[in-house]
């Protein structure tokens, strides 16, 4: 298995790769040395060729002086013959002229003067130098000239060259594993030590410091890692805080239901109002029980996306105005005023039932929070295209550094508030996650001793 993972880790990948680029590179380099830089040289002296002819077409100098110019400085032979036959050659002692070699310079000749053009190319093989080359015949001024070019670089560096590519070769090799070696260890000792501290978070241990070698991606990736860390540690105290308060709010209704059934069964079946007392205190306590499951279950299919929505249009304010008249008994009881700031009608689009159980747990939280004076504000105020739905209490506020995680399961502010309706610490969650899949705009504004305005927006 180790040595699975040792032929499978980036060390030997990354020697591998560059070992390959490095072959592949000399490939390369040998198919431009052997076919396309000769294939470009051939080219080159053609090129050279037509310029040393055009010269002879331009230029008004005389013939002699101007072959002797042009052989020179291009590096070609030339032959000049007049009407006599009188042959002058310049530079046609260059290694490889075939100008040079009289019974190849005659064949040309002849043939040239037999063919009765002005000009004529003729592609030759010096069997000598192993080398192709190319004689031009043109007639300029009575005379005839010849001019030959190489086509084949007999350059003697790339010839010593050619002759070491092996040890240039082996040279690569060593450079490619050198570099393959630093960029690995460059590479793999941060990943390395990313992946031990990776898995320690696995191990549910939170305090990591994770690796930065300046390589960006690396960085990145250590990044993310201490984000992913940093949220399952404040997810991990989420979830013990969720726990600790569900098992206290079903301790809590449990207790009290046993209590007052024992009361019934050993005191109060005697006296029938004290009984129906005890027996309400038993039921809404059950109601608190049944809440907390049930918001459970509805956080849970809201997560999971099960639950199905069905969209319909009616009168957001007809629905605000009916849940209101379900909050008359706190109202009475306990002196809570609601103060109703709405259009006459608001017409809207969405899943009537869920949208109301978002006002609900706005309300309920509201109502939970509100100062002394037990004011809670429902707003709704028309925008471009949608209406805006505000719940706002007059409570103490929530702090600038605790609004992103008032979404959160179960997490309070104000962990010892005194609940006037039946509440799970559930609520927000089940709100956001209704308005997430509806694909509504929602969001929190506070102010420390003047309240909380919780808001979103739904679609006219």
């Amino acid at each position: 298995m180790k040595a699975s993972n040792k032929f499978n880790g980036i060390e030997f990948k990354t020697l591998l790769l560059v070992l390959l680029f490095s072959i592949g590179l000399i490939f390369v380099f040998w198919i431009c040395e052997t076919k396309v830089f000769d294939m470009l040289y051939k080219r080159y002296q053609i090129n050279k060729l037509n310029d040393v002819i055009n010269e002879y077409q331009e230029s008004n100098k005389d013939i002699y002086v101007l072959s002797e110019e042009l052989a020179y400085d291009n590096e070609v032979c030339i032959s000049v013959v007049d009407s006599n036959n009188i042959r002058i050659n310049y530079n046609v002692m260059q290694h490889g002229c075939l100008l040079n070699d009289s019974t190849v310079f005659n064949k040309v000749m002849d043939k040239f003067l037999s063919d009765n053009v002005k000009s004529d190319y003729y592609k030759l093989y010096n069997s000598k130098t192993k080398t192709n080359g190319i004689i031009y015949a043109f007639k300029n001024k009575n005379k005839n000239v010849f001019i030959y070019s190489n086509l084949e670089n007999a350059s003697g560096f790339l010839k010593i060259f050619r002759n070491q590519i092996i040890y240039f070769i082996f040279l690569l090799i060593i450079i490619s594993i050198m570099i393959s070696i630093f960029i690995a260890s460059k590479v793999t000792k941060p990943i390395r030590e990313i992946t031990m501290k990776a898995k320690k978070i696995g191990e549910g241990k939170y305090d990591n410091d994770f690796p930065k070698n300046g390589v960006f991606e690396i960085e990145e990736l250590s990044q993310t890692l201490e984000n992913v860390q940093q949220e399952l540690s404040k997810s991990d105290e989420l979830k013990r805080d969720l726990i600790a308060n569900v098992s206290h709010d079903l301790k809590t209704p449990l207790t009290m239901i046993k209590a007052y059934a024992e009361m019934i069964k050993d005191i109060s079946y005697k006296d029938k109002d004290k009984m129906d007392e005890h027996l309400d205190i038993i039921m809404e306590e059950s109601d608190r029980l049944t809440n907390l499951v049930n918001d459970v279950l509805e956080l849970s299919k809201a997560q999971s996306n099960v639950n199905m929505y069905n969209y319909v249009e009616y009168d957001l304010v007809k629905e605000i105005k009916k849940i209101i008249k379900r909050y008359s008994v706190i109202k009475e009881t306990e002196s809570y005023q609601f103060v109703l700031d709405l259009p006459r009608k608001a017409m809207v689009k969405a899943d009537k039932d869920k949208i109301n159980q978002v006002i609900y747990n706005l309300l309920n939280n509201a109502i939970n929070y509100t100062g002394k004076d037990k004011l809670v504000t429902i707003r709704v105020t028309k925008e471009d295209d949608c209406y805006l739905v505000e719940i706002i209490d007059t409570g103490k506020g929530i702090k600038e550094e605790e609004l992103p995680y008032i979404w959160d399961k179960y997490y309070k502010n104000d962990k010892n508030h005194q609940r006037n309706v039946v509440s799970t610490g559930l609520g927000l969650s089940i709100v956001k996650e209704i308005l997430k899949d509806h694909n509504f705009k929602y969001g929190v504004k506070s102010k420390i001793n003047k309240g909380t305005t919780f808001y979103f927006k739904i679609n006219i």
